[in-house]
């Protein structure tokens, strides 16, 4: 069975070209998914996820950021662009992640 979580956010740039920009997971919602996350965890402890940022809805994956271990997601340049977003902007975000126990 599914669980969403919803939080806001602040848009940072990735690393690269420039083509992903990244939000990271509030501290308390990386821990619950860290210890309560049931299904197979794919390379690099990434989980898949369901995201929708305004009207945008997308697969996807949080995975844990290798120097604090707080979960972060990439939010692609097509969907930053159908939501008007920008680094530095500030969104609410709703993952959908299955299998939770």
């Amino acid at each position: 069975m599914a669980e969403t979580f919803t939080f806001t956010a602040r848009v940072f740039a990735g690393t690269g070209d420039g083509a992903w920009h990244m939000v990271s997971l509030p501290e308390d919602l990386s821990d619950e998914i860290d210890v309560r996350y049931v299904g197979p965890k794919r390379g690099f402890g990434a989980v898949r996820v369901v995201a929708r940022i305004g009207r945008t809805e997308w697969g996807t994956s949080v995975f844990p950021n290798r120097s604090t271990g707080i979960f972060i997601m990439g939010i692609k340049r097509a969907v930053r662009e159908a939501e008007g977003l920008d680094e530095g902007s500030t969104v609410t975000v709703a993952i959908e992640i299955p299998d939770l126990g």
